[in-house]
């Protein structure tokens, strides 16, 4: 059986685009698409891996300049490990902040911990990045977008509903994070 070699140009390239060979048909690319490669997952790892980069860089040197960074979590994955009282005021989701009062930032293969402070109790918080929805740094107008992955009764997909995540600043202010959530 001849093989015929297919010239192709990813989509929205345009003109200029590169150009590679494939041995296979359209129906091929189609089935290795479909049940060969999980796009979905890869990306997901990748971004994953720059949100582990730089909380590493993080729990080494501190946070850089202005940075400071918004990371909201499924509060219902079962490895999240986070005090009752945020499970039972945010039982899906939350956002922390990690700026000005943070302590003992560890970054793990699969989850990363931290301490924070709640109404001036500093408290541990495990959290796995199979958990994370978002990270966002204000700063740099930087923002990742997850899909959480694990298995339960709740919809990931369905939005949360009036969460406020407050964290005091250096001054003792509280922040609302009201104006972040989508409504």
């Amino acid at each position: 059986m001849a093989s015929v070699a297919q010239s192709a140009r990813a989509p929205g390239c345009g003109s200029g685009g590169r150009r590679f060979d494939s041995d296979h048909s359209p129906q091929v690319d189609l089935e290795i698409k479909m049940n060969g490669f999980k796009y979905d997952e890869l990306v997901q790892k990748a971004l994953v891996s720059v949100v582990k980069k730089v909380l590493e860089d993080v729990s080494t040197n501190g946070l850089p300049g202005n940075h400071h960074f918004y990371i909201k979590f499924r509060t219902d994955h079962p490895s999240v490990k986070i005090p009752a009282f945020l499970k039972e005021r945010h039982p899906e989701e939350v956002m922390i902040v990690i700026q000005y009062q943070f302590w003992n930032l560890k970054v793990f293969a699969d989850a990363f911990s931290v301490d924070l402070s709640f109404n001036g109790i500093q408290e541990n918080l495990k959290i796995p990045f199979s958990a994370l929805t978002a990270f966002v740094d204000p700063s740099v107008k930087f923002a990742l977008q997850f899909t959480p992955s694990f298995t339960d009764n709740t919809d990931p997909e369905e939005p949360t509903k009036n969460i406020v995540a407050t964290k005091p600043t250096e001054d003792g202010n509280i922040i609302s994070f009201d104006s972040f959530h989508k409504k």
